[in-house]
């Protein structure tokens, strides 16, 4: 009954006197001013396919993103509240409750790829944590000449994407439709969505641009130019091609930024054709 009676007793601040939004810092997987990182890495390490959880977005007042994992990725969706109801694709909730009431049926969505996604798990703002710590049993400084300046902080950008597309292949020019996914920095395609092994990964920090190409007897067609090899990708519309290609672009500045801090090192690519 205990169970119960939290989640009634939540449930029960959802219809009190206070403003809508405010009534979010009552729900269980609402993770504040969470940043898109820190969602990403928080759903692919402890997360399963179908966790999400909803925090604020950090593009305007009354706008949140929803963040779910699907599979190896994590996508966002934008949750909007006008002062009067809060907006979740093509529905409109005029309180909270009948919002989170929507979630508590398992919905299914669909984003722009066509990757279908049932709202499985809602993702806990608090997790038990042990207080165990390691004891420090050696402790030395070497003396280097490293200064304060020197402590850069560095991570590798996660930003997933993963969905089909059509990609032409390299020594016959024939077209095939390939499962591609994006993490970190490699983006790997498969035969299929099942398959669990990829075909090829591309190493991003080798490639040089990406963008619109017009040069295909194909539409929603864009590239990726490495030195050994321009790829050429095909979504099954323009808004999914300019969705690959804007977070292929972020990739790419992160890693230039990245190469900026460490020096840059490049490595040899692997010649053959996939």
């Amino acid at each position: 009954m205990g169970r119960v009676e939290a989640r009634e007793r939540n449930m029960s601040h959802l219809d009190s006197s206070e403003g809508e939004a405010e009534h979010l810092q009552h729900l269980g997987w609402y993770h504040g001013n969470l940043s898109r990182h820190a969602a990403e890495a928080l759903l692919l390490s402890n997360g399963s396919d179908g966790s999400y959880l909803l925090r604020n977005s950090n593009e305007k007042t009354g706008l949140y993103s929803l963040s779910v994992r699907a599979k190896e990725s994590v996508k966002h969706f934008h949750v909007e509240y006008t002062g009067y109801s809060f907006k979740f694709g093509f529905n409109e909730f005029s309180s909270l409750k009948e919002f989170v009431n929507h979630f508590a049926n398992q919905p299914l969505i669909g984003s722009e790829t066509g990757t279908l996604i049932v709202l499985k798990h809602p993702y806990p703002c608090q997790v038990e944590e042990p207080s165990i710590y390691e004891s420090v049993r050696v402790h030395t400084a070497m003396q280097t000449g490293r200064t304060e300046s020197d402590l850069v902080p560095t991570a590798p950008s996660l930003g997933t994407k993963e969905g089909y597309l059509t990609k032409q292949g390299g020594l016959v020019k024939t077209w095939k439709t390939r499962w591609f996914t994006l993490h970190r920095n490699e983006l790997k395609y498969f035969k299929d969505q099942m398959t669990p092994e990829p075909i090829r990964t591309l190493d991003l920090t080798e490639c040089s641009a990406v963008q619109f190409d017009y040069t295909q007897e194909k539409v929603n067609c864009f590239c990726l130019v490495f030195p050994y090899r321009t790829f050429y990708l095909c979504a099954k519309t323009g808004v999914e091609a300019d969705e690959w290609i804007k977070i292929l672009r972020w990739k790419m500045s992160q890693i230039k930024k990245q190469s900026g801090q460490d020096g840059g090192t490049m490595r040899s690519p692997s010649f053959f054709y996939k």
